[in-house]
């Protein structure tokens, strides 16, 4: 019944009910069956039906005393009547009933004599069928009996709209699963650069990896991006927690350090400058990240870079000596503290050297016995992997990894790794000036700390 207890007669509209509830042609079901042996025996009847009316016949939801019957035409059909009524549709003596008497059940070898139905009403006011029971005997019903099988016809509905309603939950779940992914997956993007990140004269790889526990976004992000002719960024950083929050967390990291590298020179201002940010947008304890931070310069004999690290692992060194070693110091993570404190290094990159970036993700993997993959694991990986092109040392560190944890990660991880390609035959100026676009004499070149020098040749 509708909310004001009127029945719908709309056919097209109770047709799409019926479509609805998605309920012709399946299988036998128990529940319908003994609702079926109940109303028989109630009556006393050897037959007993729940039936649902479509177009052009009348299906059988369970059937007892029906063996070999699914479904009878539509027209004329006794159930098919009884829909087009709120009301018991009942015949005591069909032969006698003008309703009934040209009825092939009545008229015809079966000999129908006695039918007693009740609409099976929705909530929304369509009638789907009926529970009938049936006899070759002609017999009154008493109000009690019709009282049971309005009951029974109840129950058939709530049945049929229970199983709708958790048809529609799963469907809704499973959409707005979809749309969340989907979600996660432009907000997890737009927290990585939208193409593949370049410096000119160098090697540079990127990877990003959604651990396998969270449909969340994480707030593991990279970036890559140029300052000037000869002034590039990278970041790698990572907000605490999952979710919407920890990818406002990065995103505003990342935007953050962006807009104040453009100010600032030194790394570690740039990192104050975040911190200061973090700050004053929460005052929550979870609302902090941690990043590594470089400034890369090209000089005719490689590279130069200038660090500074905010509680995020310290990017490796993989030397093309074979050496590897982390670099850059140590200090506290972003937003949490009004001081942090973070120092710049300085480190010079010869042909064949990489320094490699990397988000805990990798190093705080864990195997099926809880032990993390660290930074010793990640050491060998690296240093087996000595002068190899970039793509090949990310792919090395991420199966590794992958293999350690026997399958995707927990956790997020991200990666960036530049190199200094191998040009010992290469003219180190012309290499210079084509990646900055600056003639050398016209260009500032990185001034070399005291204590350190250019990088080597190798």
């Amino acid at each position: 019944m509708t909310a004001a207890g009127q029945l719908i007669l709309d056919e097209d509209a109770r047709i799409e009910a019926v479509r609805r509830f998605e309920i012709l042609d399946t299988p036998p079901d128990g529940v319908f069956d003994r609702i079926a042996a109940v109303a028989a025996r109630t009556f006393d009847v050897p037959i007993a039906i729940v039936s649902v009316v479509d177009t052009d016949r009348i299906w059988f939801k369970a059937h007892h005393g029906l063996p070999d019957v699914t479904e009878i035409d539509r027209e004329p059909g006794l159930c098919a009547s009884a829909i087009l009524s709120a009301e018991p549709w009942v015949i005591t003596d069909a032969p006698a009933d003008p309703r009934a008497m040209a009825n092939p059940l009545v008229a015809g070898e079966f000999g129908l004599r006695f039918y007693a139905g009740v609409p099976l009403t929705t909530s929304a006011g369509f009638n789907l069928g009926t529970i009938c029971v049936l006899d070759t005997n002609p017999r009154e019903v008493t109000a009690k009996e019709m009282a049971t099988l309005a009951d029974l016809a109840d129950i058939v509905v709530d049945e049929l709209e229970l199983r709708l309603s958790a048809r529609e939950t799963v469907a809704d779940e499973s959409r707005l699963r979809r749309d969340a992914e989907k979600m996660a997956s432009a907000l997890q993007a737009s927290l990585l650069p939208p193409r593949p990140p370049s410096i000119p004269g160098m090697e540079v790889a990127s990877r990003f990896l959604p651990g396998e526990r969270h449909m969340d976004v994480g707030g593991d992000f990279y970036d890559v991006w140029r300052l000037a002719a000869n002034d590039w960024a990278i970041v790698v950083g990572d907000a605490c927690g999952k979710g919407p929050r920890a990818a406002a967390v990065a995103a505003l990291a990342r935007w953050s350090v962006r807009a104040s590298s453009v100010h600032h020179f030194e790394p570690a201002k740039v990192l104050s400058d975040l911190n200061t940010v973090l700050l004053s947008e929460s005052g929550d304890d979870d609302h902090f990240c941690t990043v590594a931070f470089g400034r890369v310069e090209l000089d005719t004999c490689g590279a130069w870079v200038t660090l500074a690290v905010g509680g995020h692992p310290l990017p490796m060194l993989v030397r093309r000596s074979g050496k590897v070693e982390a670099r850059g110091v140590e200090s506290l993570p972003i937003g949490m503290l009004d001081e942090i404190d973070p120092v710049d290094d300085r480190v010079g990159l010869g042909p064949g050297d990489a320094l490699v970036f990397y988000t805990d993700g990798i190093t705080e993997a864990r195997d099926a016995h809880g032990e993390q993959f660290g930074d010793d694991r990640l050491r060998d990986v690296l240093s087996l992997h000595v002068g190899e092109p970039v793509e090949s040392i990310i792919s090395a560190v991420i199966r590794a990894a992958t293999t350690w944890t026997g399958g995707p990660m927990d956790d997020d991880a991200a990666l960036v790794v530049v190199r200094v390609p191998d040009a010992a035959d290469a003219d180190p100026q012309a290499r210079l000036t084509e990646a900055t676009g600056v003639a050398v004499e016209d260009l500032r070149l990185p001034g070399y700390p005291h204590d350190t020098g250019p990088p080597a040749r190798r």
